[in-house]
């Protein structure tokens, strides 16, 4: 591990290599799973501020899901998540003929809101875990994301290259310049 301003990092961020290819998976993660995409206050208050805004581009599942129950639940580990349909599917799921889409995301290529998605999402297959005093940095496996650790491994890509843009959308680019020096200096020491 290495610890870089307030993060923790996994060393399996430099190690594992993973690049998404939809055209594989169909967007499977978020439409497998038993809980939600995990949720930050921040992103709950946006998303109850602007759902009528994202609804536009939601199915009438997912609307009518949000509806009864609510935009966000509690886990069993605790965390917010997103609500889902059929305790499976993220109700912010939209097909586009078989790949999963996220409506809050189109709604942003559509320039109704300025909020790309939830930063769990943007970020995965990392996982934040918020303790006290740090954030723990960590590689999430999950086998429904093997075309996309094959793929990373065929282009060589590292977990935390691929994940470029929403490492910096949280951390910032001061924190990822960081990040590259130390892979770089881990690389030297092999």
């Amino acid at each position: 591990m290495i610890e870089i301003d307030n993060t923790i990092i996994s060393l399996d961020i430099f190690e594992k290599q993973f690049v998404c290819d939809l055209s594989a998976c169909n967007g499977s993660c978020c439409i497998e799973g038993d809980s939600g995409a995990p949720l930050n206050d921040d992103e709950i208050d946006f998303l109850e501020e602007n759902f009528n805004k994202i609804k536009a581009f939601m199915t009438k599942k997912g609307i009518a899901e949000i509806e009864e129950n609510g935009l966000w639940w509690i886990d069993e580990q605790g965390d917010k998540v997103t609500t889902l349909i059929n305790n499976k599917e993220c109700a912010f799921v939209v097909m586009e003929g078989k790949i999963a889409k996220c409506a809050i995301e189109i709604a942003n290529k559509n320039k109704k809101i300025d909020y790309l998605k939830p930063i769990s999402c943007h970020l995965y297959p990392i996982r934040l875990t918020e303790y006290k005093k740090f954030t723990a940095v960590n590689y999430h496996s999950w086998d429904i994301c093997s075309s996309a650790v094959r793929y990373g491994k065929h282009l060589g890509t590292p977990v935390f290259k691929f994940l470029k843009i929403p490492l910096i959308r949280k951390f910032g680019e001061d924190w990822y310049k960081q990040l590259e020096i130390a892979y770089d200096y881990i690389q030297k020491d092999k």
